[in-house]
């Protein structure tokens, strides 16, 4: 749907008290964890409306992570389309590399008002990962990351900073030996340890409260940027381009813009090597109705519903579901979702570099993908911005094996 023809919304009238957005989320978990979830849903409901707590937060998002992040006209990539203006929002630049650490330093602050001084994290490209060690270290929490076997050998480098920073790092060899098995193995492991140990989820996902929960850490991105594009242009973006795994770096930067209809809003998924099955990781453009880890959402799975298979040159959005709150937008119609595959990936992973010296995310690349795609089919008044989620010193080994070592 265009952006003149985008539904009213109402940003905050969801979630439901039971953490529904329409017919998705809610809370799917073991009876042992809802008493965990209950208590983070309190703690958290009371540290939103904490002006201590808050103040608290920005202090160390500001102190640690580095924000703001700055709003960088990427005037090559521009000239290069020849038509609208391209913005990165430079999530890349904060402390760990990517976006994941505003919800991080988050999750932290209420594990300590809630008393639990161990955490466990799931990561997948490894900068959820990073930035819950990082964070666990600055606090001095025990921290405990589960990552899939493939993930850790293509994801090498980050591996090496969590243990660096104190973390163990445990390989989790089942199934595709990818994101989905290391949530699974998280949350075995906070069935077991429930009473002393705080799970950071890294995205918008799972059950009630963390959909909401991490969207809110995150809307500092979406916040920063509308301030800064008033400040540079005079005006708000035409379009917003973000990448879509669980979806946790697209809600931030698009829930601030919702209730502006003459925004146009775009997440991006893993088209991996074509929309066949086993092949990619577009929920949307392959997935139905499911429950998977903790909720309700738009799931790839087979005719039994069993959990397909799935393939991204991106480890961070190599994963069967998206996060609730996106599939009740893509219903209304007020954000769209495209993917991009990975050879398009690999192409603007080295277009970027080259022309603006930066080296992004091979995550975040999907949405420069569509951006420039979409520059070259509007006028030079029209301004995007892309959310560059992180960086991609992570991903430069990987990439010079898929290319042969010579861009």
């Amino acid at each position: 749907m265009s952006a003149k023809g985008a539904p009213a919304v109402d940003r905050f009238s969801l979630p439901d008290p039971c953490g529904h957005f329409g017919p998705y989320g809610g809370v799917f978990v073991p009876e042992t964890l809802m008493a965990a979830l209950d208590e983070l849903h309190a703690v958290y409901s009371a540290a939103r409306v904490d002006p201590g707590f808050q103040s608290e937060l920005r202090r160390h998002l500001s102190e640690f992570a580095g924000r703001p992040t700055p709003l960088y006209f990427a005037e090559r990539l521009t000239r290069h389309c020849g038509g609208a203006k391209l913005y990165f929002k430079r999530e890349d630049l904060l402390h760990t590399g990517a976006h994941k650490i505003n919800n991080a330093i988050g999750q932290a602050l209420l594990a300590m008002r809630m008393g639990k001084k161990r955490i466990i994290a799931e990561t997948g490209a490894g900068q959820h990962g990073v930035a819950t060690a990082a964070v666990c270290a600055k606090f001095g929490l025990e921290c405990v990351v589960y990552m899939g076997a493939v993930d850790m050998e293509r994801q090498a480098l980050n591996v090496f900073r969590m243990r660096l920073m104190g973390a163990q790092v445990r390989s989790v060899d089942a199934g595709q030996r990818t994101l989905k098995e290391a949530i699974n193995e998280a949350m075995r492991d906070w069935v077991t340890n429930v009473r002393t140990t705080h799970y950071i989820l890294g995205t918008a996902y799972g059950a009630r409260p963390y959909p909401e929960m991490v969207r809110e850490f995150h809307r500092v991105i979406g916040i920063e940027a509308r301030e800064q594009i008033l400040a540079r242009e005079g005006r708000l973006p035409d379009e917003l381009v973000a990448c879509v795994g669980g979806g946790s770096n697209a809600i931030g930067l698009f829930f601030e813009f919702l209730e502006e209809p003459g925004v146009r809003m775009t997440g991006v998924e893993a088209g991996g090597r074509g929309i066949r099955r086993g092949e990619h990781a577009a929920r949307f453009a392959g997935g139905k109705l499911g429950v998977l880890q903790g909720c309700k959402t738009f799931i790839l799975q087979d005719p039994d519903g069993q959990i397909e298979a799935t393939h991204s040159v991106s480890a961070g959005l190599d994963y069967a579901a998206v996060g609730p709150e996106h599939a009740y937008y893509r219903d209304l119609g007020r954000i769209e979702y495209a993917y991009a595959t990975d050879d398009e990936v690999l192409e603007a992973f080295q277009l970027c570099s080259r022309l603006e010296g930066i080296i992004p995310a091979l995550e975040s690349t999907h949405a420069i993908v569509h951006a420039l795609k979409r520059a070259r089919a509007l006028p030079a008044d029209k301004v995007i911005i892309v959310n560059l989620s992180g960086r991609g010193d992570k991903d430069v080994q990987e990439v010079a094996k898929l290319i042969g070592g010579k861009p």
